[in-house]
Protein backbone atom coordinates (compact mmCIF):
# COMPACT_ATOMS: atom_id res chain seq x y z
CA UNK A 1 0.00 0.00 0.00
CA UNK A 2 1.96 3.83 -0.91
CA UNK A 3 2.30 5.86 1.57
CA UNK A 4 3.39 9.69 1.10
CA UNK A 5 5.16 12.40 3.07
CA UNK A 6 3.85 15.45 4.56
CA UNK A 7 5.72 16.96 1.79
CA UNK A 8 4.58 14.98 -0.94
CA UNK A 9 0.94 15.77 0.10
CA UNK A 10 1.63 19.12 0.69
CA UNK A 11 2.77 19.50 -3.13
CA UNK A 12 -0.37 17.32 -4.50
CA UNK A 13 -3.06 19.27 -3.03
CA UNK A 14 -0.89 22.54 -3.09
CA UNK A 15 -1.21 23.47 0.27
CA UNK A 16 1.21 24.17 2.84
CA UNK A 17 3.27 21.46 5.53
CA UNK A 18 1.55 23.55 8.29
CA UNK A 19 -1.79 23.28 7.35
CA UNK A 20 -1.16 19.37 7.20
CA UNK A 21 -0.35 19.36 10.33
CA UNK A 22 -3.09 22.01 11.38
CA UNK A 23 -5.73 18.85 10.30
CA UNK A 24 -3.79 16.98 12.64
CA UNK A 25 -3.99 19.24 15.37
CA UNK A 26 -7.91 18.96 14.95
CA UNK A 27 -7.92 14.77 14.79
CA UNK A 28 -8.22 14.91 11.08
CA UNK A 29 -5.56 13.23 9.96
CA UNK A 30 -3.04 10.59 12.23
CA UNK A 31 -0.21 10.20 10.25
CA UNK A 32 2.20 6.95 11.37
CA UNK A 33 5.67 8.00 12.78
CA UNK A 34 8.85 6.75 11.84
CA UNK A 35 12.45 6.94 12.69
CA UNK A 36 14.08 8.38 15.43
CA UNK A 37 11.94 9.44 17.96
CA UNK A 38 9.12 9.17 15.23
CA UNK A 39 9.83 12.22 14.00
CA UNK A 40 8.67 11.76 10.23
CA UNK A 41 5.05 11.52 9.30
CA UNK A 42 4.00 9.18 6.88
CA UNK A 43 0.70 9.24 5.70
CA UNK A 44 -1.15 5.86 4.41
CA UNK A 45 -3.89 6.05 1.28
CA UNK A 46 -6.59 6.43 4.04
CA UNK A 47 -4.59 9.82 5.48
CA UNK A 48 -4.50 10.92 1.66
CA UNK A 49 -8.32 10.31 1.44
CA UNK A 50 -8.76 11.63 4.98
CA UNK A 51 -6.94 15.49 3.87
CA UNK A 52 -8.66 14.79 0.01
CA UNK A 53 -12.18 14.65 1.64
CA UNK A 54 -11.38 17.55 4.18
CA UNK A 55 -10.11 20.31 1.51
CA UNK A 56 -13.37 19.19 -0.31
CA UNK A 57 -15.36 20.09 3.04
CA UNK A 58 -13.45 23.23 3.18
CA UNK A 59 -14.37 24.14 -0.48
CA UNK A 60 -18.11 23.49 0.45
CA UNK A 61 -17.78 25.61 3.23
CA UNK A 62 -17.98 22.92 6.05
CA UNK A 63 -16.68 23.53 9.51
CA UNK A 64 -14.03 21.48 10.90
CA UNK A 65 -16.12 20.03 13.19
CA UNK A 66 -18.56 18.63 10.61
CA UNK A 67 -16.03 18.02 8.11
CA UNK A 68 -14.62 15.41 11.25
CA UNK A 69 -18.30 14.02 12.07
CA UNK A 70 -18.23 13.44 7.66
CA UNK A 71 -15.20 11.56 7.55
CA UNK A 72 -15.66 9.73 10.73
CA UNK A 73 -18.74 8.09 9.58
CA UNK A 74 -17.10 6.84 6.23
CA UNK A 75 -15.21 4.84 8.76
CA UNK A 76 -18.22 3.42 10.13
CA UNK A 77 -20.57 1.05 8.46
CA UNK A 78 -22.88 3.14 6.01
CA UNK A 79 -26.20 2.06 6.52
CA UNK A 80 -26.40 3.06 10.33
CA UNK A 81 -30.15 4.73 10.72
CA UNK A 82 -28.10 7.28 13.02
CA UNK A 83 -25.57 7.43 10.50
CA UNK A 84 -28.21 8.35 7.96
CA UNK A 85 -29.90 11.00 10.40
CA UNK A 86 -26.71 12.75 11.43
CA UNK A 87 -25.74 13.26 7.65
CA UNK A 88 -29.32 14.34 6.73
CA UNK A 89 -28.86 16.99 9.33
CA UNK A 90 -25.44 18.37 8.33
CA UNK A 91 -26.68 18.30 4.90
CA UNK A 92 -29.91 20.38 5.61
CA UNK A 93 -27.81 22.49 8.13
CA UNK A 94 -25.48 23.40 5.36
CA UNK A 95 -27.71 23.78 2.94
CA UNK A 96 -30.14 26.57 4.83
CA UNK A 97 -26.45 28.33 5.64
CA UNK A 98 -25.92 28.31 1.85
CA UNK A 99 -29.17 29.77 1.06
CA UNK A 100 -28.90 32.29 3.02
CA UNK A 101 -25.59 33.20 2.13
CA UNK A 102 -26.80 33.68 -1.38
CA UNK A 103 -29.76 35.96 -0.72
CA UNK A 104 -27.57 37.94 1.12
CA UNK A 105 -25.19 37.98 -1.96
CA UNK A 106 -28.02 38.95 -4.14
CA UNK A 107 -29.03 41.99 -2.08
CA UNK A 108 -25.64 42.86 -1.97
CA UNK A 109 -25.28 42.27 -6.09
CA UNK A 110 -28.69 44.42 -6.19
CA UNK A 111 -27.05 47.71 -3.93
CA UNK A 112 -24.05 47.39 -6.07
CA UNK A 113 -25.73 47.83 -9.42
CA UNK A 114 -27.60 50.77 -7.79
CA UNK A 115 -24.27 52.48 -7.26
CA UNK A 116 -22.70 51.70 -10.40
CA UNK A 117 -25.65 53.14 -12.12
CA UNK A 118 -25.62 56.02 -9.52
CA UNK A 119 -22.03 56.65 -10.52
CA UNK A 120 -22.81 56.62 -14.38
CA UNK A 121 -26.00 59.19 -13.82
CA UNK A 122 -23.29 60.99 -11.96
CA UNK A 123 -20.76 61.23 -14.35
CA UNK A 124 -23.05 61.83 -17.44
CA UNK A 125 -24.39 65.19 -15.92
CA UNK A 126 -20.51 66.06 -15.27
CA UNK A 127 -20.34 65.45 -18.80
CA UNK A 128 -22.82 67.60 -19.68
CA UNK A 129 -22.53 70.10 -17.45
CA UNK A 130 -18.80 70.68 -18.12
CA UNK A 131 -19.53 70.97 -21.61
CA UNK A 132 -22.19 73.76 -21.09
CA UNK A 133 -19.56 75.63 -19.25
CA UNK A 134 -17.17 75.79 -21.96
CA UNK A 135 -19.50 76.71 -24.21
CA UNK A 136 -20.89 79.63 -21.75
CA UNK A 137 -17.18 80.42 -21.28
CA UNK A 138 -16.63 80.60 -25.64
CA UNK A 139 -19.44 82.29 -26.05
CA UNK A 140 -18.17 85.05 -23.10
CA UNK A 141 -14.72 85.06 -24.53
CA UNK A 142 -15.63 85.94 -28.21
Amino acid sequence: MPTYTITELAEEFAITPRAIRFYEDHGILNPKREGVGGRHRVYPARERTRLKLTLRGKRLGFTLSEIKDLIDMYESPKDTQPQLQRFLGLLQHHREKLEQQREDLELTLSEIAAHEEECRQLLVEGKSRSSSTRTRRKAVAA
